[in-house]
């Protein structure tokens, strides 16, 4: 079992590398493609927005679909669409083209985030410890991966499809093959989990929805407006401007890799209010900055902190309900796209009408509305995969050893 489960994690450390690379190579040339196909600007918001609408299509989708199909079989075929979809926007030619690639794009990246943190949750359960941060560091590393390839490809004036075509003949059949060990919880479906899978499930999940909104107005707004708060506010060059976001990946990265030990030794609760004090902390830092370099310490705080809510939102979803942990996983996955459709926006708005300053606030006060539902993050009789209930103090400051 134990070299099962090992296997099973790395496969699933890949996919979520995988992932994260494409997701990158694809919002990192945003706007070659739009030169590509001629997208004006007034219709290119059109397009953007239809991804994480699809992509919530998709997550809701994979929660019904996994009563009666195992994650693992939608993730090892999921994948694959998203790769191939990522092709297919690089590649086209007229705007039909393009919107039936974004479209493939978004419902299979909703079945793809569902399924594989169904599958990190169930890991965790069967390892009886935190492992659900070091997935999503694998996703970081694959986004910086990405955005280093996609900045190549636009340095040397490659042609978009030039720039997928390595990546997916690359990815796509390495994901294939480590699909061979992903490991599923148990079996797909049954009544037990339908009945749980009811309004009540909801009504429980409900704060951790906001949470996972929240953390992704905060990611969205790092993601689209980092560049031109750093030019445009704090009077940096462009070529600095491009650091901020690379910089919050990083330590994204960073702290993710250590996250996992962080809960095992203090427990969740104290790692997401520590993450959500540390997240407000570099929101107030840049918006208060003099200067690109108090900006870019800003930012830095804002991936130490964003960095651990959101794993660790989808491994609170799975203790809160074991028999219900696939589709409570894939329902909190569609606020992930909620807040990313919700953020940009927002503080685009907020922006133009008042400040970029003022705006950086909002988000500021949202992450900080998480302290309030930080409790939901405790561990409340963790059941874990051999069908034993250990409480939580056992896995408090347990070392690393053994699995």
């Amino acid at each position: 079992m134990t070299d099962v489960l090992r296997r099973g994690r790395a496969s699933l450390a890949f996919s979520f590398f995988a992932q994260g690379a494409a997701f990158a190579l694809l919002v990192t040339r945003i706007p070659a493609i739009q030169d590509r196909y001629g997208v004006s600007d007034a219709l290119l918001p059109l397009f953007l927005a239809a991804v994480p609408i699809l992509a919530g299509v998709g997550s809701v989708t994979t929660e019904q679909l996994v009563k009666r199909i195992r994650p693992s079989v939608l993730l090892r075929w999921s994948q694959p669409v998203v790769l191939l979809a990522l092709l297919g926007a690089g590649s086209g030619d007229g705007m039909a083209e393009l919107a039936v690639s974004l479209g493939a794009f978004g419902l299979a990246v909703g079945a793809l985030d569902a399924s594989m943190n169904m599958l990190g949750v169930s890991l965790q359960r069967s390892y009886g410890r935190s492992i659900m941060l070091s997935f999503h560091a694998a996703y970081s590393l694959g986004g910086i991966v990405g955005a280093s390839l996609a900045w190549a490809g636009a340095h040397w004036q490659l042609a978009l499809w030039v720039s997928y075509l390595p990546v997916v003949a690359v990815l796509l059949p390495a994901a294939l093959v480590g699909s061979r060990w992903y490991v599923d919880g148990g079996a797909p479906g049954g009544a037990g989990e339908a009945a749980e899978a009811g309004p009540l499930v909801f009504k429980l999940l409900l704060p951790l929805c906001l949470v996972m909104t929240f953390a992704y107005i905060g990611d969205s707004t790092v993601s689209n407006w980092s560049a031109k708060y750093l030019k445009d506010v704090l009077g940096s060059s462009e070529q600095v401007a491009t650091v901020p976001y690379n910089v919050y990946m990083v330590m994204c990265l960073v702290g993710r890799g250590i996250g996992d030990f962080g809960v095992r030794r203090f427990g969740a609760v104290t790692v997401v209010r520590l993450g959500a004090v540390v997240a407000a902390l570099g929101f107030a830092v840049v918006a208060v900055a003099p200067g690109a370099g108090v900006g870019m310490l800003g930012f830095t705080l804002l991936g130490l902190g964003l960095c651990v809510l959101v794993p660790q939102t989808f491994a609170a979803a799975g203790r809160l309900f074991p028999g219900a942990s696939d589709t409570a996983v894939a329902r909190l996955n569609i606020f992930n796209y909620v807040g990313f459709l919700v953020g940009s926006p927002l503080v685009g708005a907020l922006g133009d009408a008042w400040s970029y300053r003022g705006a950086m606030l909002v988000p500021m006060v949202l992450v900080l509305v998480t302290l309030v539902y930080a409790r939901s993050f405790a561990p409340q009789e963790d059941r874990y995969g051999d069908g034993h209930e250990r409480p939580h103090t056992a896995d408090v400051g347990r070392g690393s050893n053994g699995l």
